[in-house]
Parts: structure tokens; sequence; C-alpha cells
């Protein structure tokens, strides 16, 4: 049975399971039960874990996901690198569905969501100001590119409290300033994995001109399940590509995040 890994998945919307020869196993957090018992399974040589994001049943909505304990569970069974797909609104007219945003930067819009590990027994500032492995990144843009996917290699994701989607007035805003990409779920996930010294990195499919972006009714979440469904198999793939060429040691700086500072508690 295997129980290690050193490759975790988070995977989005209509993105439930990765591996088909895989081991459920159950990992007990400080924060409870993650979204869903872990699968842990071989894509070639690496070792991989996954996590449905919303639960298999997609039973949590994106304000309510245990975010803490996903990524403490990943990291307490050896994941060092992590991979997130996710589906989003694009703010851009020339970024239409199918579209792969590699994003590199983040605007957190989100409130109430707890957003750290470190609450108790003294401040911990862990630096944010690039949210995303570098590594993971140029992987992930050689990997769709080298399957043909129209790839946008960085770009600004903005995150909101969700579960509704926005009004035309707030997608017009964020667009206004220049953002890329919107979604619910890519914070507080990222900063967790930076407090835990994770790589990570967002695979952010768009299956939607956001609200401002275009006219008529505007986006459904039946609308954003159905177009994702419809590329989870090359979503699949690409997450199958880009982890057989992760590094399997790390030179980014996300590994070093915490060096210097005082942990009020011993990481997994």
């Amino acid at each position: 049975m295997v129980t290690r890994a050193d490759i975790g998945v988070i995977g989005g919307s209509g993105f439930y399971s990765l591996i088909d020869d895989a081991e459920e196993i159950d990992v007990a957090t400080p924060y409870g039960p993650p979204s869903d018992v872990v699968t842990v399974g071989r894509i070639g040589s690496r070792t991989v874990a996954f996590i449905p994001r919303h639960g298999r049943d997609h039973r949590f909505p994106p304000h309510r996901i245990p975010y803490r304990a996903n990524l403490w569970a990943l990291r307490s069974i050896g994941v060092r690198q992590v991979l997130a797909p996710s589906a989003v609104g694009s703010l851009r007219a020339e970024h239409g569905p199918g579209a792969l945003v590699i994003p590199d930067q983040l605007v957190d819009r989100t409130s109430g969501r707890v957003q750290t590990y470190y609450d108790i027994d003294g401040a911990v500032h862990v630096s944010f100001s690039d949210p995303y492995c570098p590594t993971g990144r140029s992987v992930a843009v050689a990997a769709a590119r080298a399957g043909d996917w129209e790839t946008v290699d960085g770009g600004t994701l903005v995150v909101i409290e969700g579960p509704r989607f926005s009004t035309r007035a707030e997608s017009r805003w964020f667009a206004s300033n220049g953002w890329t990409i919107v979604g619910m779920t890519g914070f507080p996930e990222s900063i967790l994995a930076r407090e835990l010294a994770l790589c990570y990195t967002s695979l952010s499919l768009v299956t939607d001109h956001d609200a401002g972006v275009e006219a008529g009714e505007g986006v459904t979440h039946d609308e954003v399940l159905k177009f994702f469904a419809q590329n989870v198999t090359r979503m699949r793939t690409l997450v199958s590509d880009a982890v057989q060429a992760l590094p399997r040691e790390r030179s980014c700086a996300c590994g070093s995040a915490l060096d210097g500072i005082k942990l009020p508690f011993d990481l997994p």
C-alpha cells in the first residue's frame, strides 16, 4: 500500500478523480478531515496524492472548503509540490473558453476565510510577493503548449468570496485593474501552501467570459461544470505530463519560505 507521495494535485469543479489504480487513505489533521479521502498512486515514476477540492460529490462550496486540512494532509504524507487545476472566468475578451491561464499573480477579494496556520502563539510573517512556484509555472506552461493548448503564461487571478458570481460592475472593475481571470478557490489555498513551504502552481481553465466582458444572461454554475467536464480528460493529461516533468529536487525559493522564522509548532 502506498501511503507517501511527493506531488499533490487538488482537483477543482468537475475534476473529482485522477488515478484509476489508486489507494484511498484517511489522513487526520489538526484542522479536521480534508475535503475527501486522499487517493495515492503512481503517474509514471512519480507518486502522487489527489484530493478533490469540493469533495467527490461537490458538497463543499468555495467558502466552506477545508483548505487548511487539505494542504496539511498533503504535506503530512510527504507532498512538497502541488498542482491545482480550477475553473475560472475570463476578464479579457481575447482569452475565451478553453484557454488555459497559468497565473503569476493573485488578488484576494475574499472575506472571512481563515488564511493562516499561524493564528496563535505569536505572529509568523511569510513572504507572498510572488504567490506561485516559478518552476511549477514553467513546467505547466511547457506541458500545456506541447499539447497544443492555448496557454497564457502569466496573469492575475482575482479570488472572490462566492458562492455567487460577480455583478457586471464588479467584473468590469476587476478588468479595469488589469486583472486576467476570476475564481473562488485560489485563496487561501495558495498562501496556506506557502506557509507550509510547498510549491504551488495554479492551472486555471477558462470556462466562460465573466459577466462584465460579454452581454447576455451571465454565467451559471451548470455551464461551468458542463464546460469543465468537456475538458477534464485534457486536464488530466496536462496534469500527468506536468507531474512527470516536475523536478525531483527543488531549487526554487518555495522550500525556503520559512527559513529563519521561529514557528509556534512543528510541521508534519
